[in-house]
């Protein structure tokens, strides 16, 4: 029984023994890697002027440590941890070298800029003097030239004067003209209005075109309604900035919808009609609105055919439509 103890005991001294056998002596080839490898790892000059190097000895000496720990032969892992060594050796003296490189370029710049500064203080100073005597010729010269320009402003003064007055001629014999052309467009605009027998609403001056414009119950234009679309056409072109709103109507004969539709067609007719002429699709628009706004009784023959109409609604000069 006290066999068996001791047994697991020798086997636990064994395994520590072992286990201890895989670290490194401080006074090893690896050891002596390993704290050559920190201390060059922690010097901010190796790490920033050598990192390739480092980084070489950081490879070997972990081929090192593998080596070791796979249990490889002594000497193999004394070579491995020799040349980690003379890595790093190698990242500190490349380190070393270009900090030494790169004190000697500072050196030379820093010459270079106070022999710079030495000579721009001399081209200032000389420049300064050019200025100080170009500054007192242009003195005297600004002297001469303030007497002659007070003459000239005299001058000026008088010339302005007189230019003011006849701009203020201009400007109201320009009015004046404004003025009349502006009336003699509002009553040319108001002959043509009329001649068109349009109408002045809240909505703004309105073109009634009767149910002669189609045959019943059609929507294309007859030859008689094509020339009252002419008229349309001619006065949209003499009055650009004007725009149209052309509006269908029905009696109450028949359904709403073929009502709708009728309506709709008549009024696109109207609109195809002005764009076929010549005026352009974004000042001119179209809607039917089929038995809606009768302007006459649906009981009558007479009140049908007046509520069987097309309505052109011309803008105002901004282009501007009241809806309805």
């Amino acid at each position: 029984m006290n066999n068996y103890r001791v047994l697991p005991l020798a086997f636990i001294a064994l395994t520590a023994l072992a286990g201890c056998s895989t670290l490194p002596a401080s006074d090893s080839p690896l050891a002596q890697a390993h704290s050559a490898y920190n201390d060059a790892q922690a010097n901010f000059q190796v790490t920033t002027f050598a990192a390739g190097e480092l980084k070489q000895a950081s490879d070997s000496l972990d081929k090192a440590d593998r080596a070791s720990s796979k249990g490889e032969s002594g000497a193999t892992v004394d070579h491995l941890a020799y040349v980690a060594k003379q890595q790093v050796a190698i990242a500190q003296e490349a380190a070393r070298q270009k900090a030494a490189e790169l004190a000697v370029a500072n050196a030379g710049a820093e010459r270079d800029r106070v022999r710079l500064e030495a000579r721009t203080r001399e081209v200032d100073a000389a420049q300064r003097s050019a200025e100080n005597s170009q500054r007192q010729a242009e003195a005297s010269q600004r002297q001469s030239e303030a007497s002659q320009r007070n003459a000239e402003a005299s001058q000026r003064q008088s010339i302005a004067a007189t230019q003011a007055a006849n701009d203020a001629q201009l400007s109201a014999q320009a009015a004046r003209q404004q003025a009349l052309d502006a009336e003699n467009r509002s009553q040319q605009l108001d002959a043509q209005l009329r001649d068109m027998e349009a109408k002045k609403t809240d909505r703004g001056m309105v073109i009634t075109l009767g149910d002669v414009l189609f045959d019943s119950d059609r929507a294309q234009l007859k030859s008689g309604g094509m020339r009252n679309v002419q008229k349309l056409a001619v006065f949209f072109k003499q009055y650009p900035q004007r725009k149209v709103m052309i509006e269908g109507f029905t009696d109450s004969t028949g359904s709403n919808s073929h009502n709708q539709e009728l309506s709709d067609q008549r009024a696109n007719s109207v609109r195809t009609a002005l764009l076929d002429m010549g005026i352009g699709t974004d000042r001119v628009t179209s809607r039917g609105y089929g038995e809606s706004y009768p302007v006459a009784g649906n009981d009558t023959a007479a009140g049908r055919q007046l509520n069987r109409r097309v309505e052109i609604i011309v803008s105002d000069n901004s282009g501007n439509i009241a809806p309805r």
